[in-house]
């Protein structure tokens, strides 16, 4: 009898080892919960797809230091493809376009994080943001407010980096960078195709005139 015991108890810890060890995906928000969350008093969303020219994908990379995928030395995540294809999701009260947001995927530590990213469609500035899915161990904590609100109010006036603005999660610095560089991102992204090119064509028209 107390053989058997002795064989439970191994075998109820290896498996709590083999669990602890290995890093399985964690789904915190689907698409509509996230945009539930960024957009509360939304009366609608509206989707704006945009593909990027050659162009725009040269100036986004020329403000994030040459990349799109940004992979930090010591993350085994795995690969992730340049995406040139983004969904942009306006929220709309009473026909006003309030806030819109990006969702961005970068690599973590044990794999990609995926993050919901809202913005002042005027500004760019965060509005609000979330962890919507993640590969992680001790990064987990990121999905926190007390780690996300650092984010809100920032731009691209902004340093955005860990050791500067913003405070990095204790044993979790690739998954708080992933964090700085996704909502780096995403400010960039949106500013460079829409509110860098409404100042161009704003001076063009005033230059007209």
């Amino acid at each position: 009898m107390k053989a058997m015991h002795v064989v439970l108890a191994l075998t109820i810890l290896a498996v709590g080892m083999m669990i602890s060890g290995n890093c399985t995906a964690m789904r915190l928000l689907t698409k509509e919960e996230a945009l539930k969350q960024m957009f509360p008093d939304a009366q609608s969303v509206v989707n704006n797809t945009r593909l990027l020219t050659m162009d725009e994908v040269d100036k986004i990379k020329a403000r994030l230091g040459g990349q799109l995928v940004h992979y930090q030395e010591g993350s085994k995540s795995e690969k992730m493809e340049e995406n040139l294809e983004y969904h942009f999701y306006y929220s709309v009260v009473n026909g006003e376009k309030t806030g819109v947001a990006i969702i961005e995927s970068q690599p973590g530590k044990w794999g990609p994080v995926e993050f919901c990213i809202a913005l002042d469609p005027k500004t760019a500035k965060v509005k609000n943001l979330a962890v919507m899915s993640y590969e992680e161990k001790r990064g987990r904590p990121i999905a926190r407010n007390n780690f996300l609100n650092q984010f809100i109010g920032k731009g691209s006036q902004d340093p955005l980096l860990v050791r500067k603005d913003i405070r990095a999660i204790s044993g979790a610095t690739i998954s708080s960078d992933c964090t700085c560089f996704a909502v780096r991102k995403a400010i960039v992204v949106y500013e460079e195709l829409f509110l860098n090119s409404n100042v161009k064509e704003r001076a063009i028209t005033k230059a007209s005139h």
